[in-house]
């Protein structure tokens, strides 16, 4: 895997093969990252990472400067690993690592975030997606003016929720975008 852009652009990072992950393709981190550039300038967002893996996306927010990334993962490996990358990259004060169950995380996290991005497992079933957007929304985990990405392939469909925006598709990697919902008048003052 590579790092795109920012501080370490173009350092190369080899993860152990014994990790059970599937890291973000280059081609689509880099165009969500272009989605997320005309947003957000990325040395004033705090990340929430769920189902970290190798720390892929965590990586690429804190060499682009975020102010924190909170990397939560249940693979005890994935977390060593992200720990490890981050001492290595001096990402310490940047990144923390959380090593738990995306759900027990969620349903017990404090605080909002102005980008969540989740990455589930791809065999995951459906319903766990749905959760995962469910507890964001409802627990207030995600800031007013925030957005949650989740990587999910073309079998999963999240358009359903009244927060969904856009799905975009690089390759068989999706992306689908959750807004908070904003009133009619607040688009009118814009």
């Amino acid at each position: 895997m590579r790092i795109i852009s920012g501080r370490w652009k173009g350092r190369f990072l080899v993860a152990p093969r014994n990790l059970p992950v599937r890291p973000t393709t280059d081609m689509a981190k880099e165009s969500l990252f272009n989605i997320l550039n005309n947003y957000y300038d990325m040395d004033e967002v705090t990340v929430t990472d769920l189902f970290a893996g190798t720390g892929n996306i965590s990586y690429e927010f804190a060499s682009r400067g975020a102010l924190s990334v909170r990397s939560v993962d249940m693979d005890r490996g994935c977390t060593k690993y992200i720990a490890a990358t981050a001492r290595t990259l001096e990402f310490e004060g940047q990144i923390s690592v959380i090593n738990s169950d995306v759900f027990k995380y969620l349903a017990t996290a404090r605080g909002e975030s102005d980008i969540i991005f989740a990455d589930p497992p791809y065999n995951m079933p459906a319903e766990k997606y749905n959760d995962i957007v469910s507890m964001v929304f409802e627990r207030e985990l995600l800031s007013e003016e925030g957005v949650l990405v989740v990587e999910h392939p073309a079998t999963i469909d999240l358009s359903s929720f009244p927060q969904y925006t856009q799905t975009r598709r690089y390759g068989t990697v999706h992306f689908s975008f959750f807004e908070w919902e904003r009133d009619e008048e607040e688009e009118d003052e814009e």
